[in-house]
């Protein structure tokens, strides 16, 4: 065959991510501060469980949506966090990570041609996902005088007649913004009207340092038309565990479930008991690693106002979201200089979409130590260039 790969997936650019952290992994003395995974280990009572299913022989596949008892423990914490109530049985699937949550939930929705509205900067897989399920990404670029919040406004320019899913990421991958109730409550109206579908990316959900997490499917009238994505990854530090989940319409997670029974049948087993300890047994391991993530997060915005560099202040994930523009540099020239003269990896703001240009992203899902030397080095480095 002359022609064998698929040119939609030919048209993809690979993950501004990645390429640093091959250059990482070859470099002695190198700290990164690029990868969204938490230096936590899975707390030993939910790897416990995930062994112990392993014990007692619990190797079989499970129903294509997952386990009935992981359902209604999400269905237990969705109620007793957010004040929505999802039936377990019609209204919930496990996924393997949020990631195939957004994958699925897409192809379930979208016809060809139908418009998906992305906010940016935003998480990479979005965008692509978009794309292979044959809709056309509108991107609103997000502004830093606005703390990178989604504004009814920019929602509502948006807007065509052709618009069927609203991407919502928050809080937000790279930016660690939040959206608060009034926010939301602004977003919700113009949805309700239009008749749009909100995709709800609420991975880092747990981890909000300014008041509780609110989700826009707890505003009257959005859970019918709100797909809701989580998962364990973040939350519980179980990145490699592979396990998410979808809450939304009976009629969507039917069509998602379907999707998910012919591409993957069901999510890692020993996964999905470790995830019914981690919702059961697991709140003061999320309260400790949040307060962990806070004082780091505290940290580097203080390391950032020695240093002189513009940062504004978030309230979820665990990234900060620092200004470069002063130096006149893309943010990739910027990424790949600071690696290659101080061993230091951060991830350049255009990764994640035209508007994180001149941004830098970095994670403090890292040591203290190491965000220490890492800004001793950014300090280093900025003054070189200053100078």
């Amino acid at each position: 065959m002359s022609k064998p790969l698929s040119e939609a997936v030919l048209a993809l650019k690979p993950s501004g991510i990645r390429k640093f952290f091959d250059i990482v992994s070859e470099m002695k003395d190198a700290i990164s501060l690029g990868v969204g995974e938490p230096d936590f280990e899975t707390p030993w009572h939910i790897r416990d469980e995930g062994i112990y299913a392993l014990e007692r022989g619990k190797t079989f596949y499970t129903s294509n949506a997952g386990l009935k008892e992981l359902r209604k423990e999400i269905c237990n914490y969705m109620k007793r966090t957010q004040g929505i109530e999802y039936d377990p049985l019609t209204e919930v699937i496990i996924t393997v990570g949020g990631s195939e949550a957004i994958d699925i939930g897409l192809r379930a929705m979208i016809n060809p041609g139908d418009e998906v509205i992305i906010p940016q900067p935003a998480y990479v897989s979005y965008e692509p996902c978009a794309k292979l399920a044959g809709a056309k990404p509108v991107i609103i670029n997000l502004k830093s005088e606005n703390n990178f919040k989604l504004t009814a406004d920019e929602l509502n320019n948006a807007i065509t007649e052709k618009t069927k899913v609203l991407i919502l990421p928050y809080p937000n991958n790279p930016t660690g913004a939040i959206m608060e109730r009034s926010d939301l409550e602004a977003i919700a109206k113009i949805c309700i009207e239009k008749d749009i579908y909100v995709m709800s990316d609420e991975i880092y959900s747990a981890l909000t340092y300014k008041g509780e997490h609110v989700s826009i499917a707890s505003i009257d009238g959005m859970k019918e038309c709100t797909i809701l994505i989580n998962g364990f990854s973040k939350a519980y530090a179980m990145t490699g565990w592979r396990l998410g989940f979808a809450c939304g319409p009976s009629e969507v997670i039917k069509q998602m479930t379907k999707i998910h029974q012919f591409a993957i049948m069901c999510a890692p087993t020993n996964s999905q008991y470790a995830a019914i300890e981690a919702l059961k047994n697991g709140d003061d391991d999320v309260k400790m690693m949040r307060e962990a993530y806070n004082q780091r997060r505290r940290f580097l915005l203080n390391a950032f106002k020695e240093i002189g560099l513009d940062c504004f202040e978030p309230y979820g994930a665990f990234y900060v979201f620092p200004c470069i523009k002063e130096f006149g540099m893309t943010s990739e020239e910027f990424a790949t200089k600071f690696l290659e003269e101080e061993h230091v990896a951060a991830v350049p703001g255009n990764a994640f979409g035209e508007s994180g240009e001149g941004y830098l992203r970095i994670s403090y899902a890292y040591s203290i130590d190491n965000l220490t030397e890492a800004m001793v080095r950014l300090k280093r480095f900025v003054e070189r260039l200053r100078n």
